[in-house]
């Protein structure tokens, strides 16, 4: 009973921290990137629609540009997947549903609130982000 509740206070922590889809604002915390990496400390392009999107909902809490914090850095994502139209839909996908087992044992929560469109103007701004 006592691993069970553990279990649920870890899930409850990680869904509010990665996924509640809540208007967190998303801002970016300096505290989880490394202070002394200036590439550590790149901001989101809020003029672009995806990068806008990202910031205005919870991503940031969980990845960052350059650093690996909960969830893998967007350039990590960038560099893994090229970008095709079909890895645009399948990623999008993965924002709005969620998932796990690409990056590690940490599932991402879904987002079920963000739109297919905002989900793929999100992605298609992260893999923008291929050095």
């Amino acid at each position: 009973m006592k691993k069970v509740l553990i279990v649920l206070a870890i899930s409850a922590a990680m869904l509010s921290a990665c996924g509640g889809g809540g208007k967190s604002g998303g801002a970016d915390s300096s505290a989880a990137a490394k202070p002394d990496s200036a590439a550590a400390q790149r901001s989101v392009d809020t003029t672009n629609a995806g990068g806008k999107l990202i910031a205005k909902n919870d991503c940031l809490t969980c990845h960052k540009i350059d650093t690996k914090v909960i969830g893998p850095s967007y350039a990590d994502v960038a560099a893994k997947y090229p970008s095709t139209e079909a890895n645009i839909d399948t990623l999008a996908d993965k924002v709005i549903k969620g998932g796990s087992g690409h990056w590690g044992s940490v599932a991402m929560a879904g987002h079920p609130t963000v739109s297919e469109a905002d989900a793929k103007a999100m992605v298609t701004y992260i893999l923008s982000l291929k050095k």
